[in-house]
């Protein structure tokens, strides 16, 4: 795997759905690149966490693994 140096960020562009009639929530796709940089698999968490930075916010994205238990 090639490995970037990202240590001026990169970003990728998805488009919101819905989530349900019956919900305010939105529906984004991980793109591949953020799920591969991140070593994210179905079942894992992403923690949203909003945070002000001068007139704009920033969105930080912390990946915590699932807590499934193997049998």
């Amino acid at each position: 795997m090639e490995v970037q140096d990202i240590s001026m960020g990169f970003g990728e562009r998805t488009v919101l759905t819905k989530a349900n009639d019956k919900s305010y929530s939105l529906r984004a796709t991980v793109p591949k690149g953020i799920v591969s940089h991140l070593d994210l698999k179905e079942g894992d968490y992403i923690r949203w966490v909003l945070k002000p930075s001068g007139k704009r916010f920033r969105v930080e994205v912390i990946p915590e693994k699932s807590k499934k238990v193997k049998k």
